[in-house]
């Protein structure tokens, strides 16, 4: 395992993270305590620092595991969590991103975590009631407080996250230095913006899903082959349609090519197409997460990121399309009146 820094921040993080979505059986998908002691010990023992969850994962039960399992290694671990989604339907400010939420959301994960900061705290999703001025006003306050070192924003739109750092940057206040976006083979609308704004401002990107949801996993091909099912069927998220599958198929055999996993060459994919990017490993169980890590000695080459490029390929869309038919006029010296 090696490891980055965070963004522009000088805090070091492994170049996988560990999602523990799946710690608690309050959903179907995911594991009692003592497979998810497994899997945090796995990822911990092969050098994994970075540890992702929320308030809300499998109703504070992942929170509650991750703080007895840091019980003897919080200082080495970098712990992230997220507030914003709802804790409590009969609550109207149970959710959001305004101060209050934060403030109570924050103070419930310290004590379901045992202890008193958090490294990375993600607003959860975009709240277009509460003012950017309010979401980053009340970051830097905990900021200050020493309760969270270091902001970041997940499910956002670009130009929402750009407008938040221009105006943290104005008023002095600490900027998100992480963004976290659902990115994969399947899920590349984000290359259209996201990520080159993640670029521009030095962001650390921690792509979830990158394994849409088991469906680059190689359990799934268009010939309708399944090798076994969950408890619950995750890919009831992701549609099976057919550019999804022969994506997953492409995947497949470029695995059976090089002696890897499709689950290891759709992760390695993320980490050589964007090398800002960490990808969030969220394994179910020790065995899982152990064929995951082994990505890391997984390398595609160029023809292998050319044939996977032009399965998964999508339409940058406008001006994305317009400019570079402007640029490549430019560059051949065309008179562009007679392009369009």
């Amino acid at each position: 395992m090696k490891y980055r820094t965070f963004g522009k921040t000088g805090l070091r993080i492994s170049e996988l993270a560990l999602g523990a979505m799946t710690f608690g059986e309050e959903l179907a998908w995911g594991e009692g305590k003592e497979e998810s002691r497994k899997v945090f010990d796995t990822f911990v023992e092969a050098g994994g620092n970075f540890i992702d969850t929320a308030n809300v994962y499998t109703g504070g039960t992942s929170e509650r595991y991750l703080g007895e399992f840091m019980k003897n290694c919080r200082e080495k671990m970098v712990l992230a969590t997220k507030y914003a989604f709802s804790t409590d339907p009969r609550d109207p400010n149970a959710s959001g991103s305004h101060r209050k939420n934060m403030v109570q959301a924050v103070e419930a994960s310290l004590r379901r975590l045992r202890t008193d900061y958090v490294d990375i705290l993600w607003a959860h999703a975009y709240d277009r009631y509460t003012p950017m001025e309010e979401v980053m006003r009340s970051f830097d306050d905990l900021v200050r407080q020493g309760k969270v070192l270091y902001p970041g924003v997940s499910d956002a739109p670009a130009w929402i996250v750009a407008h938040a750092n221009t105006l943290a940057s104005l008023r002095g206040w600490s900027p998100f230095a992480g963004l976290q976006i659902e990115y994969s083979l399947i899920q590349r609308t984000v290359e259209r913006d996201l990520i080159p704004m993640a670029e521009h401002f030095g962001l650390c990107v921690a792509a979830w899903s990158p394994l849409a949801s088991g469906l680059l996993s190689g359990k799934y091909r268009s010939s309708g082959a399944s090798a076994g099912r969950r408890r619950l069927d995750a890919v009831q998220f992701v549609q099976r349609d057919e550019r999804n599958l022969r994506i997953a198929d492409a995947v497949s055999e470029v695995a059976e090519g090089i002696g890897c996993t499709p689950s290891q060459v759709a992760l390695s994919w993320v980490r050589q197409k964007a090398p800002s990017a960490i990808p969030i490993i969220g394994a179910r169980t020790a065995e899982q997460l152990r064929e995951n890590l082994q990505c890391l000695d997984c390398a595609l080459t160029p023809e292998q990121m050319e044939q996977l490029e032009k399965v998964s390929a999508v339409q940058p869309g406008f001006p994305h399309d317009f400019l570079r038919r402007v640029h490549e006029g430019i560059k051949g010296n065309v008179d562009l009146e007679k392009m369009f």
